[in-house]
């Protein structure tokens, strides 16, 4: 039987998270947008209410959210604003590998500072030469008696500056090429580190983006996720695992676009009667509206088989790109329907068309998720 009601609990969950996303990131979402200043205060008050460590399972102290409770929270405060989203969201992804293929002492050992105090942490894949293609990465991790030694750079590192742990992919076994990758739990205070630039981004600014630098960084084999080689698939599983939630944030950009256009489409008065009169305003506002109901069920349902337990790769890719994709067309229109307005910063639509392209490219760009996805519609093909 097909339901297509959330639970109490879930409404009671989105209701909790649009009310902080309404109360405390949107009065101040300019500002940070505006500015170079890290959002502290807002960060501290949703690790009081635990959007910070919500995936975290509540038997190792944390909120224990499933994944389509956490797209729906996502939608919400995205909603509010996308950058402050993606570092709160930032945590649930570094959180993911140690989730999948953490030990339980990993888990209670690396989780235990995030529960105790507002604490940040970083997923450290990307390069300057290997983004999507992660068989590029040429961050090293040689063993060294029980230990292992990184060396390496990483770049477009989310919550790169303020993070206390990073989880870091490095090639331990390089003669064997992306088979030989692996991931590391890596404490920010391990000799070493440099963070370097904290990067002027287009969009998602109240969001801290940096490079990191790995000089000889010492770091015990127990902080070795999973086992040696095993990095490709954790990077694998862990996107199929939060893409839904990034589907979640384009929706959320996507309907607070659209509520925007409404508002200003009924109170623009132009040749004597509101612009939302017009046919090609209101048919705007109508594709508008069925894109974000298309995109919410898209995500939803890659949640759910996730939370099923059911493979979920082609779905959360779809959930990722058509959500994304949806963000930056309700964007795009909205500028549009604001006119010359749309386009000045006293109004919030041209913050949400800049927001909402970052979603179309990182976790995987979106060429990449038309990719996973076709390779599962075609399926193999027999050469003749």
């Amino acid at each position: 039987m097909i339901e297509f009601e959330l639970t109490e609990d879930q409404i009671a969950l989105r209701d909790m998270a649009h009310e902080f996303a309404a109360n405390e990131m949107r009065p101040k979402a300019a500002a940070y947008d505006q500015g170079h200043a890290f959002p502290e205060d807002v960060m501290r008050k949703a690790f009081e209410v635990g959007f910070l460590t919500c995936t975290v399972p509540a038997e190792y102290g944390g909120v224990g959210l499933g994944d389509l409770d956490t797209a729906i929270v996502s939608e919400e405060l995205a909603w509010g604003c996308a950058g402050m989203y993606t570092t709160m969201m930032a945590n649930s992804l570094a959180f993911t590998p140690i989730l999948l293929f953490g030990t339980d002492e990993q888990k209670k050992r690396l989780f235990a500072p995030f529960l105790k105090d507002m604490a940040f942490a970083s997923y450290c894949l990307t390069e300057r030469e290997a983004g999507s293609d992660t068989s590029a990465i040429k961050t090293t991790a040689r063993k060294d008696g029980s230990d292992f030694v990184i060396n390496g750079s990483k770049c477009f590192i989310t919550n790169g500056g303020v993070a206390g742990l990073y989880v870091v992919f490095a090639n331990s076994q390089p003669q064997k090429g992306p088979r030989g990758l692996s991931v590391f739990a890596v404490p920010r205070d391990a000799p070493g580190i440099t963070v370097g630039k904290v990067e002027d981004k287009f969009g998602h600014r109240a969001s801290n983006t940096t490079e990191l630098f790995f000089e000889d960084v010492r770091i015990p084999a127990a902080n070795l996720l999973g086992r040696e080689g095993l990095g490709f698939s954790v990077a694998m599983r862990t996107f199929d695992k939060t893409r839904a939630a990034v589907g979640a944030a384009g929706v959320g950009i996507a309907r607070a676009a659209l509520e925007y256009a409404v508002e200003y489409a009924k109170t623009r008065v132009q040749f004597g009667k509101p612009i939302a009169t017009f046919q090609a305003t209101a048919f705007k506002l109508a594709q508008m509206a069925m894109d974000v109901e298309a995109a919410r069920l898209m995500v939803w349902r890659a949640a759910w088989l996730m939370d099923k337990g059911k493979p979920n790769g082609k779905e959360s890719a779809m959930a990722k790109c058509l959500g994304s994709d949806v963000g930056m067309r309700n964007a795009l229109e909205a500028l549009q329907i604001f006119g010359g307005y749309g386009y000045m910063k006293d109004y919030p639509v041209e913050k949400l068309v800049r927001d909402a392209k970052l979603l179309q490219i990182y976790e995987g760009t979106n060429e990449i998720q038309r990719l996973v996805i076709s390779r599962d519609v075609i399926g193999p093909i027999r050469s003749r």
